[in-house]
């Protein structure tokens, strides 16, 4: 993984850089010392580490736009960071840049239950969204398996889904308004709380941005009633490939589970030693959960069960209680806490057609043997939200490269099946040299030109979703203008 060279004028310029955001945001939202910035020299994707020039700690859209603005005039590219749980590299900072970290903007600013939706500012982590309506009988849909950590700012960026996205859908389909602080500074409302609104669909364009666009500093998020009740059923396979063939099934059943997730044995075996969720040791386990009334959770989940049974499982078990459900989701919501404690990994997110998975699954095998890495697959199985997660060492020599190419191939895997690279990480860099394998050139030109109407200076999280090759003549010609 490159990137470009850092800006040796501009770093030049930090203390008068430093000397100007002092006079826009509080003493201690302005973080320039080496060793503090080093906090933010990561997101998730931990192989790659880079401290930034400067951190600011904003608390109001007025504050984004007056940062924003500075670093305009100031020729200063701006890394926005929610939580910093990206892993695809999403807010991987440069040497030269100014980050931009929402995390002080948590306020819910305004709740309508007539119409179902909740305005909050971009900081406020996906669960806690959740956590302020539930009393009231609400809920927000999306729910990555970071809900706890990530922010909406971060979800907005790289449209996270979550294991209830089969029912729900992602980020999009649940977002109505943003608040947005364009790169000069200029402040701009898009949706609004109502189900549409007139002229262009910017909403739709802003989500999944992955920051190239502007700063979302508050959204508008469309919230539902809660469901009557709601029942998982766990079922074992002898292969990945048989349970791949049910999640393709039960799909052609025409029936919609709320989610239906995957986890292969080497998940299983870690998951069930970290969260003690009692899961059967088997090759593959699938989570299906079903809700509604009572009566409507029995006919789905008999169903269900039916065909899971003609794919010969090893293990069927349906949820019995709430403690019991809770359990079964214990070990696949811990699941990329739970390898960590015993391997380096990066954690992939390619997509493709539900009918494809048994043939991706056992491809995806056949390539660790060839690379001599381990990779334990979890993943979204009813839209075919792959996530492996390649395993390798750090700190052998070697091990990061083979790592980097064995992930290329999955994702290269992903497109040939008709499918994509992307589901809810993001591109990022971890992605950013693949975009030419699943787009044409012209794809690419088209996509830079919404980046130069919203950003003419390129100065919004530079280097990233695009290949640099491609980007190269946009940024020199900033570069040179400074």
């Amino acid at each position: 993984m490159h990137m470009p060279v850092p800006d040796s004028a501009i770093i030049a310029r930090k203390a008068r850089l430093v000397e100007r955001l002092h006079k826009v945001l509080p003493q201690d939202a302005v973080i320039d010392d080496l060793v503090e910035t080093r906090a933010y020299e990561c997101d998730a994707l931990t192989a790659y580490r880079c401290p930034p020039m400067v951190a600011v700690l904003p608390s109001t859209t007025q504050e984004v736009s007056d940062v924003l603005r500075l670093c305009h005039e100031e020729g200063v590219p701006v890394v926005p960071r929610g939580s910093g749980t990206s892993l695809a590299g999403g807010a991987l900072p440069t040497a030269d840049c100014v980050i931009l970290g929402v995390a002080r903007m948590n306020e819910v600013l305004e709740t309508d239950y007539d119409n179902r939706f909740v305005r909050v500012q971009t900081g406020r982590t996906n669960l806690s969204v959740t956590g302020a309506v539930e009393s009231d009988g609400f809920f927000y849909a999306p729910d990555p398996s970071s809900q706890l950590a990530c922010a909406i700012a971060g979800n907005i960026a790289m449209n996270s889904g979550g294991a209830h996205c089969l029912k729900y859908g992602v980020t999009t389909n649940n977002l109505m308004g943003v608040t947005l602080v364009q790169m000069d500074g200029t402040v701009v409302e898009i949706g609004g709380a109502h189900l549409d609104s007139g002229g262009l669909d910017l909403l739709g364009v802003i989500c999944g941005s992955e920051g190239q666009l502007g700063v979302v500093t508050e959204a508008t998020l469309r919230i539902l009633h809660k469901p009557e009740g709601a029942r998982p059923v766990l079922m074992g396979f002898d292969s990945a490939e048989i349970a791949g063939a049910c999640v393709a099934d039960i799909i052609k059943a025409g029936v919609l589970p709320v989610a239906i997730e995957f986890m292969d044995r080497m998940l299983i075996e870690v998951c069930e030693d970290f969260a003690k969720a009692d899961y059967p040791l088997c090759e593959a386990l699938l989570i299906v959960e079903v809700e509604g009334s009572a009566p409507e959770i029995d006919a789905q989940l008999a169903l269900i069960m039916d065909i899971a049974r003609r794919h010969d499982p090893v293990a069927l078990r349906e949820s019995a209680s709430a403690e019991e459900s809770a359990r079964i989701w214990a070990g696949r919501k811990a699941a990329f806490s739970a390898i960590g404690r015993v391997s380096d990994y990066m954690c992939l997110d390619g997509t493709i057609p539900v009918s494809e998975l048994p043939y991706v699954l056992r491809r995806i095998g056949e390539m660790s043997k060839q690379y001599g890495l381990a990779v334990g697959n979890v993943f979204h199985a009813g839209d075919g939200n792959m996530h492996p997660l390649i395993c390798y060492d750090a700190n052998k020599p070697g091990d990061l490269e083979i790592c980097e190419a064995f992930g290329a191939e999955v994702l290269k895997l992903c497109v040939d099946v008709g499918g994509c690279l992307t589901g809810e990480h993001g591109v990022g860099i971890e992605k950013r040299d693949l975009m030419g394998y699943q787009y044409a050139p012209a794809d690419l030109e088209a996509q830079m030109a919404v980046k130069d109407v919203f950003d003419d200076k390129w100065l919004l999280n530079p280097a990233k979703v695009f290949p640099l090759d491609s980007s190269e003549p946009r940024r020199a010609t900033q570069m040179a203008a400074e």
